[in-house]
């Protein structure tokens, strides 16, 4: 049996009205007769009320048993949240709005090397590293308008000044009026992870897991696609533009373990031709915005190729053919090369005319200067043409008088007779 309110008022009014009744019969006793239909009818009414007296006694004995078991169940809930704070793997903290720290866990402790207590009261911008705490301090003040958690990688130091990467939630905690009154933190300690992603560098399992390998022939152009990017697995691309008169303009080579794609550059003539037989694999652009590990092993792969257009920068800006020649081969040589007893050889057989165009020149003068390099003893070929960069040779990069060009002094007769072996040199 349950007692409601709208019982309980019933109960009390009836009670009150016997109790009025009751006081009325005993003040009048002694000078009035007692009216027969009276004293029956109150002790009916006193019985029927004892006995609701008697249930809602036994009610409220059964309801203060429920609300003893409700109250020990609510303890041992509460102290196993408490225990989950205390005690949880990742540290918590709750601060103002100020970032005053109002409450820490055990694991807090731990981790920042400090007591629990010593951290009350104090700012959370205090174990933030120096060269963190200005952007801190904006992303703090921010965090009042926020309507779900905000995450944030940054330095943290110990007690001790020891420094470590932390990855930070953090969430607003709202009164009932929906008002900012304190941040719950939630903070982990990620050096181990980052050392472990930076391990990943080493190998680039992660990139063509569970990805479909797509080949090219010797010669093939490959699909450039907006908001994808190519990884390659095995073989070598040449990456090259057009001018407006149609000349072809080589501005990169890619590798094994190299990337390209039409998003990694702003030119609108753009192009990619397998010089070898090649295995790659796409990656889309929204693959790498959510996966951080991806991240960290592409971002150096882009770099690697930025660093190369502006190699290829480097040359064409040199004023000598000889020297935007020979300082060509020292970069197919850092890229592509190999090292064989007779010095380093190059992996790709680039003709004389793409040579000539990654050197903005001609192919008569990359002939020449060809058979210049191979006399001098500077360069030589295998058996199948593959140029191979002597150790023992030192390439000059100084400009002199006695430059290189198409228009030169050069023999016209040594001109021709290379040109005629032009096509047997197809490197």
């Amino acid at each position: 049996m349950n007692i409601d309110k709208l019982e309980i008022d019933q109960f009390t009014k009836r009670v009150s009205g016997m109790h009025r009744r009751l006081t009325d019969l005993y003040q009048n006793l002694s000078t009035n007769p007692v009216i027969p239909d009276v004293l029956p009818q109150t002790l009916i009414e006193l019985g029927s009320t004892s006995e609701i007296v008697n249930v809602a006694v036994q009610e409220l004995y059964q309801q203060n048993e429920e609300l003893l078991l409700t109250r020990n169940l609510l303890e041992i809930e509460r102290q196993r949240y408490q225990d989950l704070f205390e005690f949880a793997p990742d540290a918590y903290l709750v601060t103002d709005m100020l970032g005053i720290i109002k409450e820490a866990n055990h694991t807090a402790g731990t981790l920042l090397n400090v007591s629990q207590q010593s951290m009350l009261g104090k700012p959370i911008i205090n174990f933030v590293a120096l060269e963190d705490r200005q952007n801190f301090r904006g992303y703090l003040s921010q965090l009042a308008e926020s309507k779900k958690p905000k995450e944030l990688v940054l330095h943290l130091h110990k007690r001790n000044d020891e420094l470590f990467d932390a990855a930070i939630t953090v969430g607003v905690i709202r009164n009932e009026l929906r008002q900012p009154i304190g941040l719950r933190w939630l903070v982990r300690n990620i050096s181990d992870r980052n050392q472990v992603e930076l391990a990943l560098l080493d190998h680039d399992s992660d990139v063509t897991q569970n990805k479909l390998w797509h080949k090219c022939s010797k010669g093939d152009f490959l699909p450039l696609k907006p908001g994808m990017i190519w990884y390659i697995c095995e073989g070598y691309v040449k990456l090259n533009t057009l001018y407006e008169s149609g000349e072809e303009v080589i501005i990169g080579l890619a590798g094994s373990g190299m990337v390209f794609g039409s998003n990694l550059t702003s030119l609108q003539a753009y192009q990619a031709t397998a010089l070898s037989d090649v295995k790659l694999v796409s990656i889309h652009l929204a693959e790498i915005a959510a996966s951080p590990t991806l991240s960290h092993i592409l971002l150096p792969k882009i770099n690697q190729r930025l660093w190369q257009t502006e190699s290829f920068l480097l040359i064409a800006g040199r004023r000598r053919v000889q020297d935007r020649f020979e300082q060509l081969l020292l970069l197919l040589k850092q890229e592509i090369g190999q090292s064989v007893l007779e010095g380093t050889r190059l992996n790709i057989r680039l003709t004389h005319e793409e040579l000539a165009s990654a050197c903005c020149t001609t192919r008569v003068t990359i002939t020449r200067l060809m058979g210049k390099l191979q006399q001098q003893g500077k360069i030589g070929l295998d058996s199948n043409h593959h140029i191979i960069l002597k150790d023992t040779a030192e390439f000059s990069t100084q400009e002199s008088a006695k430059a290189s060009t198409v228009g030169g002094s050069a023999d016209l007769g040594f001109w021709r007779s290379e040109v005629k072996r032009a096509d047997k040199f197809a490197f």
